[in-house]
């Protein structure tokens, strides 16, 4: 009995210590949580979805999840093989391309009518608080931060590892101008030693204009936040920004819902989507896309092009790494969807409809 307690007394104090590390972010507090509280989507403590919300599907459990993703048979969920990948030189782009660069999951570059543009960037290696557990694919990172240029605006979706990189952002900060978020993720920014002057928090259906002819609208997403034990005291969100000759739906992570809808009666027709297809799971169908649901999001927000993202960096999910891929191309060629699938590093010509993207993944193991 005394050596089980002092087991307990041992991982609570190692567990206290780890959260307390600036990587885990900082708590909402003060005016800033004096404004959280005044949202429509706070609710008894915490941000709530538009719709009832279960990590879980119905008669899941986290039991027989964990079980699943530790001991269950996976089959391709890694690449054996390198992925492929090509390198765009951002720091010496013509600023008068407008032009995409994606590095993988959810993370990807974006200069359009002479504004440089970041989103979610993950480039350390891993999407987890330590660096030796959900790490990239091999030949994933071939771009670190030192290939980043100085950044006109900086958009996070949510707070979780996946998407809000600790040591990305730490390094990157001297050349981030503007941080966009969702409520109570400037905290962590803040905390981060950034100016509080050159972050924009909003809540959902709030814009802001960042310069001439760019705004920035946050829309819903249906997911959930956390970096530590205690989930939803940030707000997740997509966002719809408007430039002065394009306008791009940047998704984030969720499920599907009526938002979707929403956003595309609002703001469509949008020129292009970029929505979250990868690390998807019937056992979690509410808080990520499957792929069946992908398509009908991208329907409901009136778009004219699709680029599919948060596949073919780290293994979130049980499904082959390269499922979501096969799955979509298939699904674009059924709908008559036009579809984005460039490589890692490949240069996406925005104003450019006619572009072509080989099947890249194709013989991978």
């Amino acid at each position: 009995m005394y050596a089980t307690a002092s087991l307990i007394v041992i991982f609570s104090i190692a567990t206290v210590y780890i959260l307390q590390q600036s990587k885990f972010g900082k708590s909402p507090s003060g005016e800033r949580l004096t404004r959280i509280k005044k949202s429509p989507h706070y609710k008894d403590g915490s941000f709530q979805n538009q719709s009832i919300t279960p990590v879980m599907a119905e008669g899941v459990s986290y039991f027989a999840v964990g079980k699943e993703f530790l001991f269950g048979k996976k089959v391709r969920v890694t690449p054996v093989d390198k992925i492929p990948s090509v390198k765009t030189d951002l720091l010496n782009l013509d600023k008068n391309k407008d032009i995409l660069v994606w590095f993988g999951h959810s993370s990807y570059f974006i200069q359009i009518d002479g504004k440089r543009i970041l989103v979610d960037p993950v480039l350390s290696g891993a999407a987890s608080p330590f660096s030796f557990s959900v790490k990239a694919f091999n030949g994933t990172d071939v771009y670190t931060t030192d290939d980043i240029p100085e950044m006109d605006y900086l958009f996070i979706s949510h707070d979780h590892w996946d998407h809000l990189d600790y040591e990305t952002i730490l390094q990157l900060k001297p050349k981030i101008k503007k941080v966009i978020c969702g409520l109570g993720v400037g905290e962590d920014f803040e905390y981060w030693g950034f100016d509080k002057k050159s972050i924009i928090e909003m809540d959902w259906y709030e814009h802001a204009t960042l310069d001439s002819g760019f705004v920035a609208n946050t829309v819903p997403a249906r997911h959930f936040s956390g970096r530590g034990l205690k989930r939803n005291q940030t707000l997740w969100a997509a966002f719809v920004l408007q430039t002065p000759t394009m306008k791009l739906f940047i998704g984030g992570d969720g499920g599907y819902d009526k938002h979707f809808a929403e956003i595309g009666k609002t703001f469509g027709p949008i020129d292009l989507a970029i929505i979250e297809n990868g690390q998807y799971d019937k056992n979690w169908k509410y808080i990520h896309l499957l792929p069946d649901d992908l398509v009908k999001a991208f329907h409901d927000i009136n778009a004219k092009r699709l680029f599919a993202v948060h596949s073919s960096k780290f293994a979130l999910g049980n499904h082959p790494w390269d499922e979501p891929l096969i799955k979509i191309s298939a699904h674009s060629k059924e709908f008559d969807i036009p579809l984005i699938t460039p490589m890692i590093g490949e240069q996406v010509n925005l104003k450019d409809s006619t572009q072509k993207f080989p099947e890249w993944w194709k013989g991978i193991e």
